[in-house]
């Protein structure tokens, strides 16, 4: 067993964001898009990476479901939808040009804040934080295929501090790894990993 393999007592969740989003230059939380899933390279790189899994949960979003489905052919992952992406509200649809500029905010105001009729990356840190409690409890190797922001609340939350999350790029089509260590501590094992 390589020295950084998770004990019995561990379990190792592997983090996978989609496939790009075709999102045609316009904001997509909620709205339901597809994913292109056209490079064969790419996701066998991936799925190598990965490796087996002993779970699978999805985000229901499209674009997640066809990420899953081009990985794992013959697998029927678990959909939970605690792990969509933040819902973005007023801004969902809009031009990525047209949207407000934040870039004045601190990263703890950033967290907190919430376009009109939509929810924060705090909201969104609040209701992934079951999901991983409860995988978790599962063992083994858990694979997720789910969004950005999912991926930075379980970054936040293994780093101690939600906004810390918003530090990270996350790639389309790229994993990162979490370990659930004994008493209720995360160790950050890999992030971003993708084919170059």
């Amino acid at each position: 067993m390589p020295a950084d393999a998770p004990t019995l007592d561990q379990t190792e969740i592997l983090l996978i964001r989609h496939a790009p989003a075709l999102t045609e230059g316009r904001m997509a939380g909620r709205r339901d898009v597809a994913a292109d899933c056209s490079d064969a390279f790419a996701f066998a790189a991936l799925r190598g990476a990965v490796g087996a899994s002993d779970h699978c949960r999805i985000s229901p979003a499209r674009r997640c479901v066809q990420t899953a489905a081009a990985l794992w052919p013959d697998v029927a992952p678990t959909p939970d939808a605690r792990l969509w992406e933040q819902d973005f509200g007023a801004w969902e649809g809009v031009p990525f040009a047209d949207l407000p500029d934040l870039g004045l905010l601190s990263t703890a105001e950033l967290a907190a804040h919430r376009p009109p009729q939509g929810e924060s990356f705090l909201d969104v840190y609040a209701r992934v934080m079951p999901v991983l409690q409860e995988v978790r409890a599962l063992g083994g190797r858990v694979a997720i295929v789910a969004h950005a922001g999912v991926i930075r609340a379980a970054l936040g939350l293994a780093l101690g501090a939600a906004e810390s999350g918003l530090a990270f790029q996350v790639a389309p089509l790229s994993l990162t790894t979490i370990v659930a260590l004994p008493g209720g501590a995360f160790s950050i094992a890999g992030v971003n990993r993708m084919r170059r």
